[in-house]
């Protein structure tokens, strides 16, 4: 069948407004996180040695969509080579960055708008229709978008760790939910399904490719651990008992003195958690928030349970069993809406644990994309048949390390930067990102119901 020119044109321009627009809302969301939430003295300041100072996120996002859209994509003539040593990440540690001559906020933001010009000019010839793997699609348009939208959600993770006032406006909470009345876990069945893609414009190279894995039956807890199951844990003295602790997991908790997630404290008798600058009451029905990947294992063997593997963990959100389909969502192709997750920063904090039934996957299992990054027993690697696409920075250089994959996405996450073949990775010991968990079981092993 000859292709339509006229309905090929139109597609094309689809894909243009889509990518320019996705483009100008994360710039915005950059701004709302730097020049027009703090002045230049806390632009500038390392507030953890974890993290970079914002101003360099702010200029390394413009520096890296000049990289990619600038010069690889369209051939142009490189606006500011002489900074691209600075914006690398892999040769500056954050701890280190602060002490580099970097340019000024008031600096960053022209450098931004100077290349986001041109990167609008050429994106009018821009081939996203044609073969080239870059281009095809609109994928290194795709790739630029997310990376500043993950750069946005560690200027969050920054925001967190700074001391002082809260610099950014909380929006009002929605009408509380009811309690939570469903089940505490659902079962998938055995069988294969399809992980990963092969076709998704969107996806990153250690997505793909699709191919398939065949799991035994498995229980997945329906709702994201709660503050609430977790204080339980710590009433029962689960951070002094080793029995629950893996062994380098007992040697970072002893090492490391902790006692309970972080931001928690007490006020009185009373349990209390700061959260992006406000000291609230800790809310018992929200995901637990900010653990590490050594005290969601330990819970897990607390409650008679264990982490999911990371391919449990993507059956459980995406597979339909009554049609063979694995959804790009858990509730359907739909892009997300506010009714679906909570995720792009809309309220600065996880929703309660067991909402969102429009965004439920096909098993039952609730907020499986936003709230919460979720810890997966797995290693981070490359699935078979991997190659490292457009660069070996991105993931395949973490392949094999000390990494944990995370999945789903928190409340900070961009709707266009998750997925259900989306993975995340860390070490195991960090705690400022915006993680949580839930567990599973093997099938007819263990009752699993501490939490019910």
């Amino acid at each position: 069948m000859t292709a339509d020119p006229t309905a090929e044109r139109a597609a094309a321009e689809d894909l243009r407004s889509r990518i320019a627009a996705e483009l100008d809302t994360g710039r915005a969301r950059s701004v709302g996180l730097t020049l027009e939430a703090l002045d230049e003295a806390e632009l500038v300041t390392q507030h953890s040695p974890l993290m970079s100072p914002l101003v360099w996120d702010l200029a390394h996002v413009g520096n890296y969509e000049e990289q990619w859209l600038l010069r690889a994509a369209a051939g142009g003539r490189a606006l500011r080579p002489d900074i691209d040593v600075l914006y690398d990440a892999f040769e500056n540690p954050r701890a280190e960055r602060v002490a580099l001559p970097l340019l000024s906020p008031s600096e960053a933001e022209d450098y931004n708008a100077r290349v986001r010009d041109r990167v609008l000019d050429s994106l009018d010839r821009a081939a996203l229709h044609s073969d080239d793997p870059l281009l095809g699609g609109g994928f290194v348009y795709h790739m630029v978008i997310q990376h500043e939208h993950q750069h946005d959600e560690t200027m969050l993770a920054t925001h967190q760790l700074r001391g002082g006032a809260p610099a950014l406006q909380d929006p009002p909470a929605p009408p509380a939910p009811g309690a939570y009345t469903g089940p505490g876990e659902v079962l998938v069945d055995a069988g294969p399904f399809t992980m990963g893609t092969t076709a998704d414009p969107w996806a990153y190279d250690n997505e793909r490719p699709a191919h398939t894995v065949d799991l035994p039956p498995f229980w997945i807890d329906a709702r994201a651990v709660t503050n609430a199951q977790y204080l339980e844990f710590v009433a029962d003295g689960g951070y002094d008992d080793p029995r629950w602790w893996s062994e380098r997991g007992w040697d970072w908790r002893t090492g490391s003195g902790t006692s309970a997630p972080a931001f928690w404290a007490r006020d009185g008798g009373a349990r209390v958690r700061r959260r992006l600058g406000r000291v609230e009451p800790l809310p018992l029905d929200e995901p637990v928030q900010h653990v590490s990947f050594y005290e969601a294992e330990a819970y897990s063997r607390w409650a008679g349970k264990r982490l999911p593997t990371e391919a449990e963990w993507e059956k459980a959100a995406r597979f339909d069993p009554a049609t063979g389909d694995c959804r790009r969502f858990p509730w359907g192709p739909d892009e997300p809406e506010a009714r679906h997750a909570n995720l792009g920063q809309r309220l600065l904090r996880p929703a309660p644990a067991g909402t969102h039934p429009a965004g439920a996957a096909p098993c039952g299992a609730l907020q499986m994309l936003g709230d919460v990054w979720e810890w997966t027993s797995s290693d981070f690697t490359g699935y078979p048949g991997f190659a490292a696409f457009p660069y070996r920075e991105y993931s395949e250089v973490f392949f094999g390390g000390d990494y944990k994959v995370l999945r789903g996405g928190s409340w900070a996450t961009h709707p266009t930067a998750v997925r259900t073949t989306f993975r995340n990775w860390d070490h195991p010991v960090r705690r400022q990102i915006f993680t949580g968990f839930r567990c599973a079981r093997d099938a007819g092993g263990g009752t699993g119901n501490r939490e019910d």
